[in-house]
């Protein structure tokens, strides 16, 4: 699994903050034999956003994206935005399934206004930008990401069965 991962922070793209949960993020995909090929920071807007995640699927053809950071109520939190701008087709029971993990832990999983998608055969995920909660929800969805690629790609066989 070829993962890119982009940590979406003004003050990190500044060279005014470390970027802690992209670190967490390199640590947990080598937990699951992913390979991060690529790894960026950007500033809190849209278009900057928007533009390197297209990269990423577009030019570096990962298989899958984790974005952290930018998915609050900030004025300046566009990743959500900024990635429906570039997905075909939403999949929003990854989405899901972070926010009820999370709600479990704490309420303010409510406020997460993160997002999953598909553009081409490249999943794209929204994930908290702290590195505990980017950590928590990543493990939450960990299960499901090796199946998933594997029918985005077309290198899984069929999951339906027959009894």
């Amino acid at each position: 699994m070829k993962v890119a991962i982009l940590t979406v922070s003004d003050k990190g793209s500044a060279g005014e903050r470390e970027d802690v949960s992209g670190d967490t993020l390199v640590e947990e995909i080598t937990k699951l034999d992913g390979l991060v090929v690529a790894r960026e920071i950007v500033p809190d807007e849209r278009d900057q956003i928007s533009a390197k995640l297209r990269h990423f699927t577009d030019d570096l053809c990962v298989d899958l994206v984790l974005s952290t950071g930018g998915t609050g109520f900030s004025p300046r939190d566009w990743t959500p935005e900024a990635t429906l701008d570039v997905i075909g087709r939403e999949a929003p029971g990854l989405a899901e399934a972070m926010r009820q993990a999370s709600l479990k832990i704490t309420p303010h999983a409510m406020l997460s206004r993160a997002v999953a998608g598909l553009r081409g055969c490249t999943l794209i995920v929204n994930l908290p930008g702290s590195p505990k909660a980017c950590r928590e929800c990543l493990q939450t969805i960990a299960p499901a990401l090796p199946h998933a690629i594997e029918i985005l790609t077309g290198a899984g066989g069929e999951c339906a069965t027959v009894d």
